[in-house]
């Protein structure tokens, strides 16, 4: 999302130093259609289901969206995370068991 912002930014400024009415049209049009960040801070403010992220210095799914984790690895993180706050060793487990699957996935290819 970050590059995209960076190319619809770049494409709007060129538009704008060419002053072509049409071009800048679409540059304006295209920006308005990227998605809207949204504010972590209030997702962030509550927790559904315990505490068990609330205290850590950077929640796992800023870090996840922040590297654009795709969803294994993503989870990945998320279980490797919280596994001493709230289930122990199984968090690990499943962590490696999702783990064992990506790299089961990205062998074939």
């Amino acid at each position: 999302m970050k590059n995209d912002i960076v190319k619809e930014y770049e494409k709007l400024e060129f538009a704008m130093a060419t002053h072509d009415e049409q071009l800048i049209k679409q540059a304006v049009q295209d920006w308005r259609a990227l998605p809207k960040p949204t504010n972590p801070a209030k997702a962030n403010a509550t927790q559904i289901g315990g505490d068990h992220y609330k205290g850590k210095a950077v929640q796992p799914w800023d870090f996840i969206a922040a590297n654009e984790l795709d969803y294994f690895q993503g989870n990945i993180v998320k279980y490797v995370t919280r596994w001493r706050d709230k289930s122990g060793i199984q968090d690990l487990r499943k962590a490696l068991h999702y783990l064992e699957k990506y790299i089961e996935l990205n062998e074939v290819k």
